[in-house]
């Protein structure tokens, strides 16, 4: 078990930083099979690192009450696949894969997954699944146990290997969700967004859609089918000719999503979010559309923080379809973004200090491509 000596990074209820992570570290509450990667810990959140075999399953699952994944595997996967020479994962297929860290979790402390920025830009499908689970992507207070990813590339077939990292996991203790009134009131001070108006309602401030795009009228990509693979350990090794198709402003700034394909899109809005605090894009009520935007939904404290170079930070927007084509509009709300507290300001902000991705970006594909 966890030594009792991690409580005071995590005494006061938050999102845990930095620095309570390496705590969990050091008193065992995280543990790997490899050494800790020097950049692995972001301001809010943990980078998770794939085992070494990959399981491909006839179909996504969760284990449900009083079973374990393994149980599970041993009845639904087909073949496995070794990654520590590095594999290609198809589309369209379905993968579970042992991650190198493992949690046992103090009982005040529960976690919540999510695909990495890049990860989401690449039409990666990913959740991680834990033991006895009802839900994807959650980790309940005191577990003691085995973490999974389920990978299932969309778009692009994927090279991946042992450590490469797909998602990120938070942790936090007590209610640090801001409600609508003290949403409101961080605003006035820290100014989240730049819109003449935010639009504040469900404990989330609103993000629209950029369609008139910028001096060319780029307003963004759509994923190629049937390309090559993407390495997703390799760093700006992709032409963009290859993978995605530009689009360009329509008409009064309109854009039809055609079914199951994938776009990049960007936010007219800017966002901020202050290193007292961090972010995470929700899923956008089905009822107003049936599309989904933005499957990596963290943002660290420092995203477009002035003093962390990030001053015009956008949010870029994973967007897909479902079963109909749908109409999107310019200025059209996609999706809202919940703010919680940290349990204490993050030793390093996201941004130039840790040399971040996508700080101050606009629209901007992922990471992988020149």
């Amino acid at each position: 078990m966890p030594d009792a000596q991690i409580a005071p990074p995590h005494a006061q209820e938050g999102i845990l930083p930095d620095r309570g992570i390496a705590a969990l570290f050091e008193a065992g509450a995280i543990r790997a099979d490899l050494p800790r990667d020097a950049d692995q810990i972001q301001p809010a959140s943990l980078d998770l690192r794939l085992g070494a075999v990959a399981y491909r399953v006839r179909a996504s699952f969760l284990p449900g009450p009083g079973r374990t994944v393994e149980d599970k595997l041993a009845r639904y996967s087909l073949h496995e696949v070794d990654l520590t020479r590095g594999a290609v994962l198809e589309v369209g297929c379905v993968y579970v894969v042992p991650l190198l860290e493992r949690l046992t979790l103090p009982q005040a402390l529960r976690a919540t997954a999510n695909p990495k920025s890049s990860t989401g830009r690449l039409d990666i499908f990913t959740r991680v699944i834990v033991d006895g689970t009802r839900e994807f992507d959650k980790v309940p207070e005191g577990y003691d146990g085995p973490l999974y990813i389920e990978i299932s590339p969309r778009t692009f077939p994927i090279l991946v290997r042992q450590g490469s990292r797909l998602s990120q996991i938070r942790f936090r203790s007590g209610a640090p969700t801001l409600h609508a009134d003290e949403l409101a009131a961080l605003h006035a001070r820290e100014r989240l967004t730049d819109a003449a108006c935010a639009d504040i309602s469900g404990n989330g401030i609103a993000l629209s859609i950029d369609l008139t795009g910028d001096a060319s009228g780029l307003v963004g990509y759509r994923g190629k089918r049937h390309s090559a693979v993407v390495d997703v350990d390799r760093r700006s090794g992709h032409a963009t000719a290859e993978f995605w198709e530009p689009i360009h402003r329509q008409g009064q700034g309109e854009l039809i999503l055609d079914p199951d394909e994938f776009y990049i899109l960007v936010s007219k809005e800017s966002v901020h979010v202050p290193p007292s605090h961090a972010a995470e894009m929700t899923p956008f009520d089905p009822l107003v559309g049936e599309f989904r935007v933005h499957y990596a939904g963290f943002f660290d404290p420092g995203f477009g923080h002035s003093p962390a170079g990030g001053t015009g930070s956008r949010a870029v927007l994973e967007v897909r379809s479902h079963e109909v084509p749908f109409i999107l509009e310019d200025g059209q709300i996609v999706g809202r973004l919940i703010y919680e507290r940290m349990s204490a300001r993050p030793d390093r902000l996201y941004g130039t200090e840790l040399a971040s991705n996508y700080q101050a970006q606009g629209l901007k594909l992922s990471k992988h491509f020149r």
